[in-house]
């Protein structure tokens, strides 16, 4: 999981973000502690609390006094909102603008999107359409 180039504790907070994402740690469950996450990933407490404080402060984690880290309500959807506006900031936003340059109009992007995406992206659900299984 820790790769060159990123800060730990970014990496710490997103691993347990992902961990939330896929509901492996659920809602009001116990977050590993620092000193877990320091052994398992051989880092610094102190840059493993880092992660955990970050994650606190954007409202995914509290602190339970004297028992440790937990998931709040709600964390799952706040994580998959932050995720997929920073996905529309660093992927959409260039797309658009590239394309708004090219002349190529919003239905012909999408219709563009539709023909490269082909069979990798999963049929729409029934109770959404406009939605996909995921």
């Amino acid at each position: 999981m820790i790769e060159d180039g990123r800060a730990l504790f970014l990496q710490i907070a997103e691993a347990i973000e992902d961990q939330i994402v896929d509901e492996s740690l659920g809602e009001e469950s116990q977050a590993p502690s620092t000193n877990e996450l320091a052994a398992f990933y051989r880092i610094n407490p102190a840059t493993a609390a880092k992660g955990v404080n970050m994650l606190v402060d954007s409202g995914v984690l509290y602190k339970r006094r004297g028992v440790g880290m937990f998931v709040t309500a709600g964390a799952r959807d706040r994580v998959l909102s932050a995720r997929r506006e920073a996905f529309a900031d660093r992927y959409l936003e260039p797309l658009l603008a590239e394309a708004r340059r090219l002349g190529i109009s919003p239905s012909d992007l999408s219709a563009l999107i539709r023909e490269r995406a082909g069979s990798a992206l999963p049929a729409p659900s029934p109770d959404h359409p406009e939605r996909t299984d995921a």
